[in-house]
């Protein structure tokens, strides 16, 4: 008889396959509703439906929320895991808002977002992304460290070019950094642009950077998802042969 541990923990029988997709299915539709929610004018029969719709994927997600407190081998550890943190986060708006309109709660309306993390429990693909950022995280705390200093740095010249010209726009190193931003990020909204030649000349060479710099991040998880899923091939092969 397959036991409640296997059929949460673990994916390779049938009833845990089962239960899984079924998981999956109810985040969707708690999501869903979620987003139906905000539909202006909505009438009094869809608000009582999607009413009923939270009330049935909140009751499941705590029964499987207090199962998996109930098979862990540590509960105080799952407790206060990632999977843990986040299956209490995506349930406790409801109970939080017991007879408020959680409609008028934005806040608590934003915390149910936390159901679409729980998806990462049930993709292959998104814990291969996780273990590549794991795998590469010394070049990522690197490549941001930098960042923040270029990003720094063009504040500071931007500044000291624009300040004189556009006070009222440049007005400190700190304003400066919204330009900063979007600037080596390519992203370029045009609020905030330099008017001097010395100032266009630098926001030049900041652009040519930035290119170089936002196609960094896609090299290393590339690179990274190659080793992870190596490790994963080098893992099963190894469960197989055990």
């Amino acid at each position: 008889m397959t036991s409640l541990k296997s059929i949460i923990e673990e994916n390779d029988t049938q009833a845990g396959r089962y239960f899984d997709h079924f998981i999956r299915l109810l985040i969707v539709v708690s999501l869903i509703s979620f987003s139906i929610e905000t539909l202006p004018d909505l009438n009094p029969k869809s608000s009582e439906i999607l009413k009923w719709i939270e009330i049935i994927c909140v009751v499941l997600f705590t029964i499987e929320y207090l199962a998996r407190i109930y098979v862990a081998t540590s509960k105080t550890k799952f407790i206060f895991s990632f999977y843990g943190l986040v299956d209490l986060l995506s349930i406790l708006p409801f109970y939080l808002s017991t007879g408020i309109d959680l409609r008028s709660l934005r806040a608590f309306r934003f915390l149910r977002l936390f159901r679409a993390l729980k998806l990462v429990r049930y993709s292959s693909a998104i814990i291969r992304l996780k273990n590549a950022f794991v795998i590469a995280k010394e070049e990522f705390i690197l490549f941001f460290a930098m960042t923040a200093l270029l990003l720094y740095f063009a504040a500071v010249g931007i500044y000291y070019f624009e300040n004189e010209v556009q006070p009222e726009v440049f007005t400190s190193v700190f304003t400066s950094l919204w330009w900063a931003v979007s600037t080596l990020t390519t992203v370029g909204y045009g609020d905030i642009y330099p008017v001097t030649v010395g100032g266009r000349i630098f926001t030049f060479f900041i652009l040519i950077i930035g290119l170089g710099f936002v196609s960094v991040p896609a090299g290393l998880i590339s690179s990274s998802l190659s080793k992870a899923r190596e490790i994963e091939k080098s893992n099963q092969s190894n469960a197989s042969h055990d």
